[in-house]
């Protein structure tokens, strides 16, 4: 591929790559010998100059030229015009044949390369599969997916859960841990230190004498009870994703096998895990310092392969940010080698520079501070860093309004518009978003006093989550919202929307561009959960092919009201209760008929 003159000496070129991969290029530079002479002879050719000299020194880049050429015809011709340059032939008649031999696409497909210059690193782009740039999330707890409260859920349960996900329009159903749970120091409800007997544990504190990362909790069920999940998900649509938590309880077997790969303290104590002042008593992390390091990370790398030879080629990475950047760069490099399919989600929430380096080194998705970020001002500011240069270029955001650690000051005080409000703005700004599911569908927003931790949290016990407790409403808003999302291309990507002036703060205005830029959706949303909330809104017309005195037809995508507009500023009106937002597809006024046409 040849690089194109820009403007004095900038230059560009540009090329595609269609198949997921990790793919290398570099530039290289040379001197074109042949071009620049052939442009002197075209310029000297204007004026009355003897080009004699000046043909005859073209003949052995021509004769070096000549070797290279496969076309039999294209062959014949320039050996041709080589014995005509010895022999000194008629210069108008060589000009002829010069020009229409030596096009630019000849002199590509054949330079001299005699001189280059290469640019000393290869430089790395990779490629994902659609599902990394456009995703929507659902994660449960396969072991509260009982149909009887109190019974520990199973794998089979989970098969009765697959289509009503599927129907609210998710096409990514994400699992927590699925493997065996260590006894020892096993945290009991709401993480208190002393755990009952019918405490089940975290899932998050993996392994004990059944098994540990390569093993299924035997309560789930079985390795053909899995696959028998990956299948039916796979007919709705849908795939699994998995936790990877580089992590062990303390009766891991990998605790007897290589007590080397961990830390002990000075009294012959294991060092459990610990962010101060929080204590993960039931978690011990390797230590990745460890001399015997090679032998670990070969281990880890076997547990991602295992699960990938299982069918999973999405995970969710458990706090990447504590484990070394070069193992990342090394495990992912090796992954996506033999399995460029593969999607790796960075639960990261962490300092935005450590986040945006797990990017570079492979991380194919993130999570982000969107949780954190309520006001007009905070979003805006949020979504203008992500979206902008060169940001967008390596961090793809995943918008999580809650999980199973992180339960919102918004969601707590605010009730069920704060819930739609966030679910809203999650899936129309990002075009990569999740919910942990069940709590969210209930507007379960009761938190540990002076926390934003879920109270009775399903981390430390078994759930019973009633379909009673389910409106069929919200259900229906979730699944127009995702299939607004899928049928429309301006919500498959995050970084081409474009922030709209209204003069009201409660209200968040914003288009999503088509690749093109000629087309757009308009997404109003009032951030206030309490009130309802006005003003005008600015329509882009020029952008958008309008005129100022024509009259257009603004459909809302997601309430399904129409609104007959004109005129660059239009009047909105949004009552959280009701309906917190319109997604607006505009159509154009056909002068000749009383219709509308969309613009689109």
């Amino acid at each position: 591929m040849f690089m194109e003159l820009v403007v004095n000496d900038l230059w560009q070129g540009e090329f595609m790559v269609s198949e997921p991969g990790i793919y290398e290029y570099t530039i290289e530079g040379l001197v074109d010998h042949l071009s620049t002479w052939w442009k002197d002879i075209q310029k000297k050719a204007t004026g009355s100059d003897n080009l004699a000299v000046d043909l005859k020194s073209g003949i052995s880049l021509l004769a070096k030229v000549a070797p290279k050429v496969v076309e039999a015809d294209k062959k014949a011709a320039l050996q041709m015009l080589i014995a005509l340059l010895q022999k000194g032939e008629e210069q108008g008649e060589i000009l002829k044949l010069l020009e229409k031999e030596l096009d630019s696409e000849f002199r590509q497909k054949y330079p001299l390369t005699d001189h280059i210059t290469r640019y000393p690193k290869n430089l790395i782009v990779t490629v994902d599969r659609k599902r990394a740039g456009f995703s929507a999330w659902y994660e449960m707890f396969p072991r509260s997916t009982s149909s009887q409260p109190g019974k520990h859920g199973t794998f089979r349960d989970c098969l009765t859960w697959i289509p009503q996900i599927a129907q609210m329009g998710f096409n990514v159903l994400y699992f927590p841990p699925i493997h065996p749970i260590g006894i020892t120091n096993r945290k009991g409800k709401n993480n208190t230190i002393l755990a009952n007997d019918e405490d089940p544990g975290s899932p998050w504190a993996i392994g004990n004498e059944t098994g540990g990362h390569m093993a299924i909790h035997p309560q789930l069920g079985s390795f053909e009870d899995f696959q028998e999940v990956i299948k039916k998900a796979k007919e709705y649509g849908l795939e699994i994703a998995l936790d990877l938590a580089f992590q062990c309880s303390p009766d891991h077997p990998y605790l007897k096998e290589h007590p080397e790969w961990f830390r002990w303290r000075v009294d012959g104590t294991i060092q459990y895990a610990e962010n101060p002042p929080k204590k993960y008593e039931d978690i011990v992390p390797f230590n990745f310092e460890t001399e015997h390091w090679r032998e670990l990370w070969e281990e880890l790398k076997n547990i991602v392969l295992f699960w990938v030879k299982q069918g999973i080629k999405i995970f969710r990475v458990d706090n990447p940010h504590t484990k070394p950047f070069l193992f990342w760069e090394w495990l992912i490099t090796l992954i996506k080698k033999d399995y460029p399919e593969v999607i790796f989600l960075a639960e990261a929430f962490t300092r935005p520079k450590v986040m945006y380096r797990l990017a570079k080194l492979g991380f194919t998705q993130s999570y982000t501070y969107f949780t954190w970020r309520n006001s007009k001002q905070e979003l805006t500011e949020y979504l203008t860093e992500l979206t902008q240069f060169p940001v967008r270029e390596f961090f793809r955001p995943n918008f999580w309004p809650n999980t199973p650690d992180i339960l919102s000051e918004y969601l707590q005080a605010d009730g069920q518009p704060a819930f739609i409000i966030r679910f809203i703005l999650a899936a129309t700004l990002s075009s990569n978003y999740g919910i942990y599911g069940p709590p969210y569908e209930r507007f379960i927003n009761k938190a540990l006093p002076g926390k934003e931790e879920y109270y009775d949290s399903e981390k430390y016990e078994l759930k019973y989550w009633s379909p009673e407790e389910v409106k069929e409403s919200t259900r229906e808003l979730f699944a127009n919202i995702n299939r607004i999302r899928e049928e429309n291309p301006e919500f498959h990507q995050t970084n081409n929307i474009r922030f709209l002036p209204v003069e009201n703060n409660q209200l968040l205005y914003f288009a999503k561009f088509n690749e093109e830029e000629t087309d757009a959706l308009l997404v109003v949303v009032n951030l206030d959960p309490y009130y309802t909330q006005s003003g005008w809104v600015r329509v882009p017309l020029s952008e958008l092919g309008l005129s100022p005195d024509q009259s257009f037809l603004a459909h809302d995508l997601l309430g399904g009201g129409q609104y007959i507009w004109q005129g660059e500023y239009n009047y909105v009106e949004l009552n959280p209760h009701v309906l917190p937002a319109h997604i607006l597809k505009i159509k154009k006024q056909l002068k000749k008929e009383n219709q509308f046409d969309y613009f689109s």
